[in-house]
Protein backbone atom coordinates (compact mmCIF):
# COMPACT_ATOMS: atom_id res chain seq x y z
CA UNK A 1 0.00 0.00 0.00
CA UNK A 2 3.51 2.17 0.73
CA UNK A 3 3.97 1.32 -3.20
CA UNK A 4 0.24 3.00 -4.21
CA UNK A 5 0.81 6.62 -1.59
CA UNK A 6 3.61 6.76 -3.62
CA UNK A 7 2.47 6.72 -6.91
CA UNK A 8 -0.41 9.11 -6.11
CA UNK A 9 2.44 11.13 -5.30
CA UNK A 10 4.53 10.87 -8.39
CA UNK A 11 1.44 11.71 -10.60
CA UNK A 12 1.04 14.52 -8.56
CA UNK A 13 3.98 15.69 -9.30
CA UNK A 14 4.02 14.45 -12.43
CA UNK A 15 7.22 12.46 -12.25
CA UNK A 16 5.61 8.60 -13.06
CA UNK A 17 7.88 6.09 -14.37
CA UNK A 18 7.47 2.40 -13.68
CA UNK A 19 11.42 1.83 -12.69
CA UNK A 20 10.88 4.13 -10.53
CA UNK A 21 7.27 2.10 -8.99
CA UNK A 22 9.20 -0.98 -9.24
CA UNK A 23 11.84 0.02 -6.77
CA UNK A 24 9.48 0.91 -4.39
CA UNK A 25 8.03 -1.91 -4.54
CA UNK A 26 10.88 -4.36 -3.80
CA UNK A 27 12.26 -2.05 -1.20
CA UNK A 28 8.70 -2.34 0.73
CA UNK A 29 8.80 -5.68 0.18
CA UNK A 30 11.59 -6.98 1.83
CA UNK A 31 11.57 -4.85 4.07
CA UNK A 32 8.28 -6.38 4.70
CA UNK A 33 9.74 -9.58 4.84
CA UNK A 34 12.47 -8.87 6.87
CA UNK A 35 10.94 -7.49 9.88
CA UNK A 36 8.54 -10.00 9.94
CA UNK A 37 10.53 -13.43 9.86
CA UNK A 38 13.74 -12.15 11.08
CA UNK A 39 12.97 -14.05 14.51
CA UNK A 40 12.28 -16.71 12.89
CA UNK A 41 15.04 -19.32 12.01
CA UNK A 42 14.17 -21.35 9.84
CA UNK A 43 12.89 -19.41 7.19
CA UNK A 44 15.25 -16.00 8.32
CA UNK A 45 18.09 -17.03 5.80
CA UNK A 46 16.07 -17.59 2.97
CA UNK A 47 14.39 -14.39 3.66
CA UNK A 48 17.97 -12.84 3.63
CA UNK A 49 18.86 -14.67 0.61
CA UNK A 50 15.55 -12.95 -1.09
CA UNK A 51 16.40 -9.52 0.41
CA UNK A 52 20.11 -9.65 -0.70
CA UNK A 53 18.65 -10.72 -4.62
CA UNK A 54 15.91 -7.47 -3.89
CA UNK A 55 19.02 -5.22 -3.19
CA UNK A 56 21.00 -6.22 -6.52
CA UNK A 57 17.54 -5.74 -8.34
CA UNK A 58 17.38 -1.93 -6.72
CA UNK A 59 20.62 -1.35 -7.79
CA UNK A 60 20.34 -2.78 -11.19
CA UNK A 61 17.09 -0.36 -11.65
CA UNK A 62 18.54 3.12 -9.86
CA UNK A 63 22.06 2.60 -11.87
CA UNK A 64 20.11 1.76 -15.32
CA UNK A 65 17.70 4.20 -14.79
CA UNK A 66 18.64 6.18 -12.33
CA UNK A 67 21.70 8.29 -11.25
CA UNK A 68 24.15 7.56 -7.75
CA UNK A 69 22.13 10.34 -5.98
CA UNK A 70 19.00 7.86 -6.58
CA UNK A 71 21.33 5.51 -5.11
CA UNK A 72 22.60 7.25 -1.97
CA UNK A 73 19.05 7.88 -1.25
CA UNK A 74 18.14 4.23 -1.57
CA UNK A 75 20.71 3.50 0.81
CA UNK A 76 20.39 5.87 3.56
CA UNK A 77 16.42 4.80 3.35
CA UNK A 78 17.03 1.28 3.94
CA UNK A 79 19.45 2.05 6.60
CA UNK A 80 16.66 4.02 8.10
CA UNK A 81 14.11 1.33 7.86
CA UNK A 82 17.38 -1.49 9.38
CA UNK A 83 17.66 0.68 12.85
CA UNK A 84 13.53 0.42 13.22
CA UNK A 85 13.47 -3.23 13.68
CA UNK A 86 17.12 -5.39 13.68
CA UNK A 87 17.46 -8.33 15.77
CA UNK A 88 21.25 -7.37 15.73
CA UNK A 89 21.27 -3.77 17.21
CA UNK A 90 20.68 -4.45 21.23
CA UNK A 91 18.50 -0.96 21.37
CA UNK A 92 16.66 -0.28 17.74
CA UNK A 93 14.30 2.24 17.36
CA UNK A 94 10.89 -0.27 17.78
CA UNK A 95 11.93 -0.29 21.60
CA UNK A 96 11.89 3.30 22.30
CA UNK A 97 8.52 4.46 23.86
CA UNK A 98 6.20 6.52 21.61
CA UNK A 99 8.88 6.68 18.80
CA UNK A 100 8.13 3.90 17.08
CA UNK A 101 4.36 5.84 15.10
CA UNK A 102 6.59 8.71 14.01
CA UNK A 103 9.38 7.28 12.70
CA UNK A 104 7.61 5.53 10.57
CA UNK A 105 5.88 8.06 9.65
CA UNK A 106 9.32 9.94 8.43
CA UNK A 107 10.53 6.46 7.12
CA UNK A 108 7.23 6.57 4.25
CA UNK A 109 7.59 10.28 4.50
CA UNK A 110 11.18 10.21 3.15
CA UNK A 111 10.07 8.03 0.14
CA UNK A 112 7.42 9.59 -1.15
CA UNK A 113 9.05 13.60 -0.36
CA UNK A 114 12.62 13.15 -1.41
CA UNK A 115 13.67 9.32 -2.76
CA UNK A 116 11.40 9.99 -6.13
CA UNK A 117 11.51 13.71 -6.41
CA UNK A 118 14.48 15.74 -7.90
CA UNK A 119 14.22 18.23 -5.23
CA UNK A 120 13.06 17.37 -1.40
CA UNK A 121 9.84 18.70 -0.86
CA UNK A 122 8.12 19.66 2.83
CA UNK A 123 5.01 19.56 1.47
CA UNK A 124 4.59 16.09 0.31
CA UNK A 125 6.60 15.06 3.36
CA UNK A 126 3.93 16.48 5.75
CA UNK A 127 1.17 15.09 4.37
CA UNK A 128 2.90 11.86 3.99
CA UNK A 129 4.06 12.10 7.72
CA UNK A 130 0.97 13.15 9.40
CA UNK A 131 -1.55 10.37 7.14
CA UNK A 132 1.14 7.85 8.01
CA UNK A 133 1.54 8.51 11.49
CA UNK A 134 -1.98 8.74 11.76
CA UNK A 135 -2.61 5.07 10.42
CA UNK A 136 0.21 3.93 12.82
CA UNK A 137 -1.90 4.37 16.10
CA UNK A 138 -4.68 1.99 15.36
CA UNK A 139 -1.66 -0.83 15.15
CA UNK A 140 -0.74 0.40 18.33
CA UNK A 141 -4.10 0.12 20.04
CA UNK A 142 -4.43 -3.40 18.18
CA UNK A 143 -1.43 -4.49 20.34
CA UNK A 144 -1.64 -2.73 23.34
CA UNK A 145 -2.23 -5.62 25.23
CA UNK A 146 0.85 -7.30 24.01
CA UNK A 147 3.43 -3.84 23.54
CA UNK A 148 6.64 -4.43 25.95
CA UNK A 149 7.20 -0.48 25.24
CA UNK A 150 4.67 2.24 26.11
CA UNK A 151 3.02 3.37 23.23
CA UNK A 152 0.14 5.68 23.15
CA UNK A 153 -2.84 3.81 23.90
CA UNK A 154 -1.25 2.82 27.06
CA UNK A 155 -0.06 6.01 28.44
CA UNK A 156 -3.08 7.71 27.30
CA UNK A 157 -5.65 5.74 26.69
CA UNK A 158 -7.41 4.48 23.21
CA UNK A 159 -9.88 6.92 23.23
CA UNK A 160 -7.59 9.53 22.94
CA UNK A 161 -4.78 7.88 20.66
CA UNK A 162 -8.07 8.08 18.49
CA UNK A 163 -8.15 11.73 19.32
CA UNK A 164 -4.74 12.69 18.05
CA UNK A 165 -4.65 9.98 15.22
CA UNK A 166 -7.66 12.21 13.76
CA UNK A 167 -5.45 15.78 14.77
CA UNK A 168 -2.99 14.60 12.42
CA UNK A 169 -5.23 13.22 9.38
CA UNK A 170 -6.91 16.74 9.84
CA UNK A 171 -3.90 18.40 9.26
CA UNK A 172 -2.91 16.29 6.51
CA UNK A 173 -6.23 16.95 4.65
CA UNK A 174 -5.80 20.64 5.30
CA UNK A 175 -2.19 21.07 3.61
CA UNK A 176 -4.06 18.40 0.81
CA UNK A 177 -6.73 21.09 0.22
CA UNK A 178 -4.23 24.18 0.51
CA UNK A 179 -1.84 23.15 -1.29
CA UNK A 180 -2.52 20.10 -3.94
CA UNK A 181 -4.32 20.55 -7.08
CA UNK A 182 -8.25 20.03 -7.13
CA UNK A 183 -8.43 16.56 -8.17
CA UNK A 184 -5.58 15.34 -5.49
CA UNK A 185 -6.59 17.16 -2.80
CA UNK A 186 -10.03 15.74 -3.48
CA UNK A 187 -8.57 12.38 -3.60
CA UNK A 188 -6.48 12.38 -0.06
CA UNK A 189 -9.62 14.04 1.26
CA UNK A 190 -12.03 10.97 0.47
CA UNK A 191 -9.30 8.66 1.58
CA UNK A 192 -8.94 10.71 5.41
CA UNK A 193 -12.56 10.40 5.97
CA UNK A 194 -12.86 6.92 5.37
CA UNK A 195 -9.38 6.78 7.58
CA UNK A 196 -10.92 8.84 10.39
CA UNK A 197 -13.98 6.29 9.96
CA UNK A 198 -11.29 2.96 10.38
CA UNK A 199 -9.18 4.56 13.27
CA UNK A 200 -12.81 5.58 14.88
CA UNK A 201 -14.02 2.10 15.12
CA UNK A 202 -10.66 0.57 16.13
CA UNK A 203 -10.28 -1.55 19.08
CA UNK A 204 -8.10 -3.92 20.69
CA UNK A 205 -10.70 -6.46 20.20
CA UNK A 206 -11.16 -6.88 16.90
CA UNK A 207 -8.99 -9.46 14.74
CA UNK A 208 -5.96 -8.27 13.12
CA UNK A 209 -7.33 -8.32 9.77
CA UNK A 210 -9.57 -5.21 10.40
CA UNK A 211 -6.09 -3.13 10.64
CA UNK A 212 -3.64 -5.35 8.42
CA UNK A 213 -5.87 -4.93 5.81
CA UNK A 214 -8.58 -2.34 6.81
CA UNK A 215 -6.52 0.31 8.20
CA UNK A 216 -3.45 -0.73 6.19
CA UNK A 217 -5.40 -0.63 2.92
CA UNK A 218 -5.84 3.40 3.29
CA UNK A 219 -2.62 4.09 2.30
CA UNK A 220 -3.89 3.07 -1.11
CA UNK A 221 -6.92 5.10 -1.27
CA UNK A 222 -5.70 8.67 -2.26
CA UNK A 223 -5.02 6.74 -5.42
CA UNK A 224 -7.89 4.67 -6.37
CA UNK A 225 -9.80 7.61 -5.51
CA UNK A 226 -7.69 9.49 -8.21
CA UNK A 227 -7.99 6.86 -10.42
CA UNK A 228 -12.04 6.90 -10.00
CA UNK A 229 -11.77 10.36 -10.69
CA UNK A 230 -9.80 10.02 -13.68
CA UNK A 231 -12.48 7.36 -15.22
CA UNK A 232 -15.21 9.43 -14.09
Amino acid sequence: MGTMLAAFFMLQQNIFRWPSLLLIFITYFSGYLYTKYQHRKHIFKKILVFNVVCALASFCLIIFNHNEIRLLKWAVIVAIGLLYNSFFLEKYIRKIPLLKVFYVGATWALINSWLILPQFSWLIFSISFLFISALVLPFDIRDMKSDEVVTFPRLIGVRKTKHLAFLLIFVAALLSLRFLEWEFALSFYWAAVVSVLLIYFSQPSHRDFYFSFGVESCCGLPLLFYICWLIN
